[in-house]
Order: structure tokens, then C-alpha cells, then sequence
């Protein structure tokens, strides 16, 4: 089987001596196109039937119409980096990987565009912008090894999705391929399009459960001239939570807000650029942007609100140190025990307080040590706990405290998910937040577009048995 399924999947990708190249069939155990991030740190894998390297539009379309022909499912990747599951094949089938369709199709400065290949690593959009004088907003901490359509897929945020907004607010249009229908264009260069129902908000965040997107089309803005990062030391929790609240009614509009708690805070104290003050119990991390004299007067403005707000210090620093030692909590995190189980739930702004306080109950009654840190001003907390991934025990609980968490989450009017997405991970919460009607517009959306079920098996669609 895996001998005929190679020799015709080579041949969809246009035969020749190099298309076997483009075509991994069998399979290794070992290989990293088996899982994504939550392969590493929650020991996630499948096996796929095979993985496919297309290079073209009508590669894609090709190797999907085969998969819907003889029932196999098909699974896009971009760069491995989700951490919900969202690009691990556990029910086998091809995975789809874009990483060769990496091409910058139109790079349009004056016009405040880029058209680009689905491949194109994140952090690549991020530098193309910026030589030309321009800004593409999302920032998600895999930057480097994400793919600008992994990140359409998930609808990526990062910090700068307070100000700026994730991943879909920056989408114009893009080229995908439908099991059922080929490939498909939505939307476009055009800046405004209210024709019929929004198809390409749809697309975005649909997690390949849909369709293989292939190419976008991004919207870009003038670079802001300056930026400012501020660092606010609070002496607790509720004290964090509520200078969270002063910053936002201060007038000023920070381009990030994010936090650090007691315990992420102790853990990366010893590599912050400067000195973490005796008393601190949760940090803020928020950055201004604009012009150098709006700069100015967001960060007096935004000093004199934390101070007001009980901050013990308020340090300024370069936004690129304070990311760099912002980026470390993961790593430091998971290291306590070797890996970790860490869901982005969202809330409302009021209720982020008892969302943290809540959580670390939930974990201590697990007997798990716990921390969270993330985006303040959205009240996105990636509520975390430490485990030995190879400890079954410890892995039980962990996600016991996750469905904890989930009903949660939900209990106090938020989301499972602020930016991570569902994946595999949280499939079967998804009901705890679509209840009723909106539950079943979901999957008539799902039956709709991949009515076989050949898109992402068992992905963002909660079990039925």
C-alpha cells in the first residue's frame, strides 16, 4: 500500500526524478511532520500515511482530490509550531506540508500590501514590512518557525493584538483548495469587500478543517516612528489585575499590555534587564507607539497611571529587551519539570483576577505547581501547570485541571481559546462554549465545505461517541 501510495502522490506532484523528493511514504515513528508543538510538551503524535511537499496551487489541488477520492484525510501544516494539536495526524492520512510554498507573489509598499505564499515564515512577513517602511501586526511567539498561513489557520495574535488585532483583521483575501471544489479564490487586493457572506473571515481560524489555504493577501500599515516598553512591578495579583484596568482608563492606548504572575515572574527574575524590586508579586509589560513626541507623552502618562495603580517601580526599557526577557517564561516554565500543559483561555477584563485565583486553586488541588502569564489587556491568560511528561499520573491531572479550567473559562463568560485555537486538545470542551444552535451551525458549516470529513480528522469537531 504505502509503495502504490507513494508512486501516485509522485505523480500528482509532476513525476520526474524529483518528485519523489517531494513525497515522505512510509512514514517514520520519529518523524517531526507526526505532531506539533504539543508533540513536545504533552507528548501529542500520530502517524501519517504520508507527507506531502507541494510547490504549486494545483499540486495542492491535486494531492487533496486524490485524498477525498480514496478516503484519506488530509492534513495541512505549516511550521509545527500550534500547541493545540492542530496539525497532528492520530487518524493517519496525508499531511500536506506548505513549507515550499514559500514565495513573496507581490510586494506592493505604496500600496500598503503584500501577496505572499501560504509557507512564508512568519517572522519573513514581519521583515519584509519593516524594510519597506511599513507594519504587519500579529506577533506570535513562533515567529521564526510559524508560517504566515499556520497563522491565518489559527488566527494568530501575540501582544500586539491589543492594539493591533490578530491575525484576521490584517487578512484580505487568499487562495485555498476545497476537497470538493478545487482550488478557490476569496477575496482579494481590494481593501473593502461586503459582498455576501464574509467567506474569508470564515476561513480564518478554521484550523484546516476546511480546506489547505494557499496563499493570502495581507493589509500593512505605516511603520509606527518610535516604540517604548514599560515594566510595572505590583506587589500581588489583585493589585496586577486591577493596574491592568488604571492603564486602560488612562487615555492612553498601549500596543501591548501583558503580565506576568507571582510565580512566572520568579521564575525568569534572574534575567530581567535590571533589577526586580523585594516586594514583587506580578509584573506588566507595555509598550507605546507613534510619533517620538506621542511617545513621550503616552509613557509620562502610562508611568504616572501604574504609580497610581500601586506599582513599586515602573522601569523603561528598548520594547526589544523587554520581549526577549518576556519570551523566556516558556522555556523557564517548562523546564521546573520537564514539560508542561498550558491552555490560552480568555475572559472578560473584570473577571481576570478571579480567573488567576481560581486556576492556582484548581492546580494546588491537583498537586501540580502552577503559573500564568500573557495578554492583560485581552485578559488572555496561558494558565499553566508543570509536569514530568513522563509521568502518566502527572499527565492525568493535568488535564483533569485543564477541563477544570475550561469550565472555567466559560463559567465566567470567555472563551476556551484566545488565540491558540481548539486542535485536538479541546475538541471535546468546544460544547461547554457553543451551546444549542451555535453548536449546531458549526458543524452544518463542517458538513457543508467537507461534508466526507476529509479536512483535519477529528479537529475543532467534538466526538460524537
Amino acid at each position: 500500500m504505502s509503495a502504490a501510495l507513494r508512486r501516485d502522490l509522485a505523480r500528482l506532484l509532476g513525476g520526474g526524478a524529483n518528485a519523489g523528493e517531494r513525497v515522505i511514504c512510509p512514514v517514520p515513528a520519529s518523524s517531526p511532520y507526526n505532531a506539533d508543538a504539543t508533540g513536545a510538551w504533552r507528548g501529542l503524535r500520530g502517524r501519517a500515511d504520508a507527507v506531502v511537499l507541494p510547490e504549486s496551487d494545483e499540486q495542492v489541488a491535486a494531492v487533496v482530490g486524490y485524498c477525498h477520492a480514496h478516503g484519506l484525510g488530509v492534513i495541512p501544516r505549516g511550521g509545527g509550531s500550534g500547541v493545540s494539536g492542530g496539525a497532528c495526524p492520530i487518524e493517519g492520512g496525508v499531511v500536506v506540508s506548505l513549507e515550499r510554498m514559500d514565495r513573496v507573489l507581490e510586494l506592493a509598499p505604496e500600496l500598503w500590501r503584500m501577496h505572499v505564499q501560504a509557507g512564508l515564515i512568519t517572522a519573513h512577513v514581519h521583515r519584509l514590512a519593516r524594510e519597506s517602511g511599513l507594519f504587519f501586526g500579529p506577533d506570535p511567539g513562533a515567529a521564526e518557525q510559524s508560517q504566515i498561513g499556520g497563522n491565518v489557520a489559527t488566527d494568530a495574535g501575540g501582544p500586539h493584538a491589543f492594539k493591533y488585532g490578530s491575525t484576521r483583521h490584517w487578512v484580505m483575501g487568499m487562495g485555498m483548495v476545497l476537497p470538493h471544489a478545487g482550488i478557490v479564490r476569496l477575496g482579494g487586493a481590494s481593501r473593502k469587500d461586503v459582498a455576501g457572506y464574509d467567506l474569508t473571515g470564515l476561513m480564518v481560524g478554521s484550523e484546516g478543517t476546511l480546506g489547505v489555504i494557499t496563499d493570502v493577501w495581507l493589509r500593512l500599515i505605516p511603520a509606527p516612528e518610535a516604540a517604548a516598553a514599560l515594566v510595572a512591578f505590583l506587589p500581588d495579583e489583585r493589585r496586577g489585575c486591577e493596574a491592568v484596568q488604571a492603564a486602560m482608563t488612562s487615555g492612553v492606548i498601549p500596543s501591548a499590555l501583558d503580565f506576568l504572575d507571582a510565580s512566572t515572574l520568579t521564575l525568569i527574575a534572574a534575567s530581567y534587564p535590571g533589577e526586580v524590586p523585594a516586594g514583587a508579586g506580578f509584573a506588566l509589560i507595555a509598550e507605546v507607539d507613534g510619533g517620538r513626541e506621542e511617545v513621550e507623552r503616552s509613557r509620562r502618562e502610562l508611568t504616572a497611571a501604574l504609580v497610581d495603580g500601586a506599582a513599586i517601580q515602573v522601569d523603561v526599557h528598548d520594547p526589544r529587551a523587554a520581549w526577549r526577557w518576556r519570551s523566556g517564561a516558556s522555556v523557564a516554565v517548562a523546564a521546573v519539570r520537564g514539560g508542561k500543559v498550558s491552555e490560552d483561555v480568555c475572559v472578560p477584563l473584570e473577571r481576570l483576577g478571579e480567573l488567576l485565583a481560581r486556576f492556582a486553586q484548581i492546580a494546588a488541588e491537583a498537586g501540580l505547581p502552577s503559573c500564568a502569564w500573557g495578554h492583560g489587556g485581552d485578559a488572555n491568560a496561558h494558565a499553566t501547570v508543570m509536569v514530568d511528561p513522563s509521568d502518566p499520573a502527572q499527565m492525568a491531572a493535568a488535564e483533569r485541571v485543564a477541563e477544570r479550567l475550561f469550565e472555567l473559562a466559560c463559567e465566567l463568560g470567555g472563551s476556551l481559546s484566545g488565540e491558540h485555537g481548539i486542535g485536538l486538545v479541546k475538541r471535546n470542551a468546544l460544547p461547554l462554549q457553543l451551546r444549542g444552535p451555535a453548536l449546531a451551525m458549526h458543524r452544518a458549516i463542517k458538513d457543508c465545505l467537507d461534508p466526507d470529513g476529509v479536512m483535519n480528522p477529528g479537529v475543532g469537531q467534538p466526538q460524537t461517541h
